[in-house]
């Protein structure tokens, strides 16, 4: 079965996390439904990779953070925050490839 993330999450969002990493917040809307998507670890390096083209080797860190039903994704910045070329200082509009996110899952 297919499946959209923006439909299972509350919470999508993305953030600062100093000058030189990236942190996606991914909060889902019950324990049933993070269980699920941490079990089949459709959220992986790859998965990620390829979706934000960047190389596996840039994601710092995930995070199944289970009080909270999210996972946390840190990479490092393309461009250090501030810098001449970055777009998004804050990082706060960088989640929008999440949104669009699909997987298959399940029988």
């Amino acid at each position: 079965m297919k499946y959209h993330l923006k439909n299972l999450a509350d919470v999508i969002r993305s953030k600062n996390s100093g000058p030189y990493e990236l942190t996606f917040d991914i909060m889902f809307k019950t324990q049933e439904i993070y269980e699920g998507i941490v079990a089949a670890g459709v959220i992986n390096k790859n998965s990620f990779a390829a979706l934000y083209n960047i190389s596996p080797d840039d994601i710092m860190e995930i995070v199944h953070f289970h009080p909270a039903k999210a996972i946390k994704v840190t990479i490092a910045r393309p461009v250090p925050s501030g810098h001449l070329r970055e777009t998004d200082v804050y990082g706060a509009q960088q989640h929008a490839p999440l949104m669009n996110f699909t997987f298959e899952m399940g029988a």
